[in-house]
């Protein structure tokens, strides 16, 4: 049977019905589509805070496997379950506090597996720089999605680490593995299913493209800030569109955060690309987003970002048969293979030091999130002329773009289908087991130092009472304060807000009884009868009985 994990599940997070579609939203939808039908596991594990969010994941595997799969929840305050399928995969960046939460229990317990998306924010550099200091182990990894990612990963742990060195004069690392895996795209479903000459026809139809026109195509976020500056594309599509005799369509199929960038983008294509025709589509549309690739004839994404990691669309421009040109940009060059399932057009950014004040004004919060991405952006050269160079061989030449979209296709199912995705992760996840369960046992971490910054607050505030409720104190009913009065007072929504803090009611009854039984006497004598693993539990109960002005603690 394949290595098995439970999921962190949010919905939020495998859906891509969102008026903001990331590419989170589309990788996470895909891997579990991926997961459900190539994981070959039983049963599927959930980990979610809510019963809602599991029924909906329960509704989701059965919807992409075509099945009705067994599927478990594993509460998120019931951590150690983790056990069972001895690995948590978080569809993001390992989070330090889920290192922390396991620190409660034994680190041999369960692996982490977290995966990158976008690693250009304050927030996921913060959780880059904990997997330096936050309990994480040998048998955990952090699956980098290109190879590009992971040297600016292995960057950012080299240079803090420096610092923590220089700080504490020691010796900081991070034992977590950092694998290079790829994102997936589902090859059968971008096939066109027999329907591929249809879609083409009616899609390019409904826009009155001519059966000899050429169509480029754009799919994704339509910004020039955060994703893909289109002024290289438009460019390059002008001089091409001029040097030929068809006529040229560019199809972006995507969307814009908001109307101002929605006109900045329609005046730039008028602007600077007149000779093509420029057709703007909601990419959020699910029809369009299965069909549109059918109606091109050519893929491009010039992303000159540092928010892209991986990118996406290229591969499922290659998945449906589509030759691509793209930029020599991080995750592309890990998908693309230059010259023989499309071209990569080289980039320029300016060298190390000259950004100094634009990370200093994001740091200091004078630029935005998104500011910051638009200023590197604005420092990243994409020439136009090997664009324009680029579209008109494949404009020109049917017979290389039907070469080349034949062996991005075949590039595409090798390596990139989720069926070939999956298994290289259910192989390291057993990687991961093993390493787990051939290391020394550890001692469990005492409760008050887990987490050495979210202290037991009855140990990090202990110098705030008057004196602390121990086992030698004396506990004695309060006169009138037993019996109605609890049964009264207990269900008060003042007091009531927190029960799992306590015994239940009936565990409390029983407490209070033998309480009126003994008299006065030490919490020590009360609590003997309790099974030694509820002691701690009843020790806390009499604690809210006294603030229930129930029972009285004297020393």
């Amino acid at each position: 049977m394949p290595a098995n994990a439970a999921i962190y599940y949010h919905p939020e997070g495998f859906d891509t019905s969102h008026r903001q579609l990331m590419g989170r939203h589309a990788a996470g939808e895909a891997f579990l589509r991926g997961y459900a039908s190539h994981g070959d596991v039983r049963p599927f594990y959930c980990f979610a805070r809510h019963q809602e969010d599991f029924a909906d994941f329960q509704q989701r595997i059965a919807q992409l496997s075509g099945a009705d799969r067994p599927t478990v929840w594993i509460p998120h305050t019931r951590p150690g379950e983790l056990a069972e399928p001895g690995c948590l995969f978080v569809p993001g960046p390992t989070s330090a506090d889920l290192a922390w939460q396991r620190r409660h229990l034994e680190p041999r317990a369960y692996s982490l597996c977290g995966v990158t998306h976008t690693i250009a924010s304050a927030a996921v550099m913060d959780m880059i720089g904990d997997l330096m200091i936050a309990p994480f182990e040998p048998w955990d990894a952090l699956i980098c999605t290109s190879h590009a990612v992971k040297a600016t990963v292995d960057h950012v742990l080299e240079h803090w680490g420096a610092y923590l060195d220089e700080r504490t004069g020691g010796r900081a690392r991070a034992p977590l593995e950092l694998p290079v895996i790829p994102l997936g795209v589902d090859c059968d479903r971008l096939s066109g299913a027999g329907q591929a000459e249809r879609w083409r026809n009616t899609r390019r139809a409904q826009h009155g493209i001519a059966a000899d026109d050429i169509v480029v195509l754009f799919v994704g976020r339509l910004s020039y800030h955060a994703k893909a500056h289109p002024l290289p594309m438009y460019l390059g599509l002008e001089a091409a569109a001029r040097r030929s005799r068809h006529k040229i369509h560019l199809i972006q199929a995507g969307w814009f955060a908001n109307a101002a960038i929605e006109d900045a983008f329609a005046a730039a294509a008028r602007a600077h690309c007149p000779s093509v025709n420029a057709i703007f589509l909601d990419g959020r549309d699910p029809e369009i987003r299965e069909t549109v690739w059918f109606a091109a004839d050519i893929f491009t994404s010039l992303s000159d970002n540092i928010q892209e990691t991986f990118g996406l669309t290229p591969l499922e421009a290659m998945a449906a048969g589509l030759p691509v040109v793209v930029t020599d940009w991080n995750g592309y060059r890990d998908t693309v293979r230059d010259g023989e399932t499309g071209f990569c057009v080289p980039t320029v950014m300016p060298p190390p030091g000259l950004g100094r004040d634009i990370a200093f004004r994001h740091a200091a919060g004078i630029d935005s999130y998104d500011r910051y991405l638009g200023h590197a952006s604005l420092c990243t050269s994409v020439d136009a002329e090997p664009c324009a160079a680029a579209y008109g061989r494949l404009i020109e030449n049917k017979d290389l773009r039907r070469t080349m979209g034949a062996a991005g296709r075949r590039f595409a199912r090798d390596r990139f289908d989720w069926r070939v995705v999956i298994a290289a992760y259910q192989e390291l996840w057993q990687t991961l087991a093993e390493r787990r369960q051939a290391a020394a046992p550890r001692a469990r971490a005492p409760a008050e130092s887990a987490h050495p910054l979210r202290a037991d607050p009855f140990a990090l505030f202990a110098g705030y009472p008057t004196t602390r409720l121990g086992t030698e104190a004396t506990i004695r009913l309060v006169a009138g304060r037993a019996g109605r009065w609890f049964t009264t007072i207990r269900d008060d929504p003042i007091v009531s807000f927190a029960p799992y803090l306590f015994l239940p009611p009936k565990e409390c009854e029983a407490l209070l009884s033998r309480l009126e039984e003994l008299g006065a006497c030490s919490l020590e004598t009360l609590l003997q009868p309790l099974p030694a693993a509820r002691r701690a539990l009843a020790q806390r109960t009499v604690a809210w009985l006294a603030k229930l002005n129930i029972v009285q603690v004297s020393r």
